[in-house]
């Protein structure tokens, strides 16, 4: 991920104070080109149906149990706190992080029991790094030796090296959707920091326009890698660019502060990137994050639920913990945070992409687990009120979120009261949309009768004793 400002408070920030971010990082709304391709416009339909998808951040990086593999750039070494035991100068650093592929070795790796669990749990898509800035490839790439194939790194002996491809295999036969992250800048290759001046920042650290062949270079290796990824390894979904100061220079938003520190043109060619990525995988969702325009296909909140519903497609991409990449004794999110958070995106038309990180083991934690199956128990009894919906004025009132069935049929009432724990009152009183003529109403979770009655445009409902077996949540599906 990358849209950070240089402090550690954003790292372990609410989840809710972060929106303010968003909007100052990406005018959403301005510069997106609905896509043309009748192919493209029905998956990102059916996109937006599956709500709630796994991001998995896995790399050389979880075996330092740092952020990613941020700490490899001098621009935001202050928030990434580099450990001295890793390395005393910079240079020293960088040399102990890439050796970090001659002992990786998660041999606890076993991409069926991450399926399991989190499909008991909902999610319906995935998304995985295949690489990351750092540039060590997590698939059997033929354009560098800088990867988990490689015989340098120890795991390259196990018949399931090539992880990118064990992960999409299994997801995909358990029926999920496939999405590809790949990090368009790459800080391993000499072609984007080239060794001959040191790097400064994020960007790439020569001119390409006093140095085309160079930059021409990095454009077909970068072009090689996609083409390896959309044409070997089976059905692929979403492409899911990240690095989005790889862009050309007239994209730039001088609004937005991370965008002022491109100083150079850095145009990747995304033309002749998502041309062949739709000539492997025709109608595949771009997803070239924050640059406006035909290759964003949908648009990536980070950390962040925007306060309204926005009229285009999009996701908000959020750790289960505070870190995106696995680090020890990580802050995982209560179960009820998670869920309330889901409402929350739901009810303004959005996905939710939880992010995972496996360890250096090649495993979740254990109180990963715990969650998925608490969230399982609740998704049990409520998923027809979260998948296929889309959002419905008034959205959000108080206490009360809404959904509705895509037919309009249906309309769907969550109450959450933010509370440590949840507790479903008595009573409920809540309005209903404009127009809707309710004539049975439940409340899902429980088996007896409920009690109700309207007036005008609001409905108040009786709750029996056993709402108290109601967890995080009371939902009320209202049909017409």
């Amino acid at each position: 991920m990358f849209i950070r400002p240089k402090a550690k408070t954003f790292f372990l920030s609410s989840l809710f104070t972060s929106v303010t971010l968003f909007s100052q990082a990406h005018n959403v709304s301005e510069g997106y080109q609905k896509p043309t391709d009748p192919l493209v416009i029905q998956n990102l339909e059916n996109w937006q149906d599956l709500k709630f998808g796994l991001f998995m951040h896995w790399g050389i990086y979880s075996q330092w149990g740092i952020v990613e593999s941020w700490s490899l750039c001098p621009e935001d070494e202050s928030w990434t706190q580099r450990k001295p035991e890793h390395g005393k100068s910079y240079c020293e650093y960088v040399k102990n992080y890439e050796n970090l592929q001659t002992t990786f070795n998660p041999t606890q790796f076993n991409p069926q029991k991450w399926a399991d669990a989190v499909k008991k749990a909902g999610m319906k898509y995935v998304v995985f790094t295949t690489k990351h800035h750092d540039g060590f490839a997590m698939f059997d790439t033929k354009q560098s030796d800088y990867k988990i194939t490689s015989t340098k790194t120890p795991f390259s002996k196990n018949p399931k090296a090539d992880v990118t491809k064990e992960i999409f295999n299994t997801f995909r036969k358990e029926g999920f959707r496939i999405g590809a992250y790949f990090s368009k800048p790459d800080w391993h290759s000499d072609d984007y920091w080239w060794s001959y001046f040191p790097p400064k920042d994020r960007n790439v650290n020569y001119d390409p326009k006093k140095y085309p062949e160079r930059w021409n270079s990095f454009k077909n290796f970068t072009f090689n890698q996609l083409n390896e990824i959309t044409s070997n390894y089976g059905k692929i979904d979403i492409l899911w660019l990240d690095g989005g100061w790889v862009r050309p220079f007239k994209t730039i938003d001088p609004n937005v502060e991370w965008q002022r520190t491109i100083k150079v043109e850095q145009d990747i060619d995304m033309d002749k990137i998502g041309m062949m990525a739709r000539k492997n995988q025709p109608g595949i969702i771009v997803v070239d994050r924050t640059v406006p325009g035909k290759w964003e296909n949908y648009v990536t909140p980070e950390q962040a639920v925007p306060e309204k519903p926005l009229s285009i497609p999009w996701e908000s991409c959020i750790t289960m913990g505070d870190s995106f990449s696995y680090v020890p004794n990580d802050n995982y999110k209560s179960s009820q945070k998670i869920i309330e958070t889901l409402v929350k995106i739901i009810s303004r038309g959005g996905n939710y992409l939880m992010n995972i990180a496996p360890g250096p083991n090649g495993d979740y934690d254990a109180i990963v687990y715990e969650r998925l199956k608490e969230i399982s128990g609740w998704m049990d009894k409520n998923q027809s009120a979260v998948f296929a919906t889309r959002s419905v004025a008034p959205y959000h009132n108080g206490n009360f979120y809404y959904t509705q069935s895509k037919d309009g049929k249906t309309v769907n009432i969550f109450h959450l009261d933010d509370q440590p724990k949840y507790e479903s009152p008595s009573t409920l009183s809540f309005t209903i949309p404009e127009n809707f003529k309710p004539k049975s109403l439940k409340v899902l979770g429980l088996s007896n009768k409920i009690q109700w009655k309207k007036t005008g445009n609001s409905i108040e409902i009786n709750l029996p004793k056993e709402r108290n077996q109601l967890k995080y949540s009371t939902v009320i599906q209202i049909t017409q």
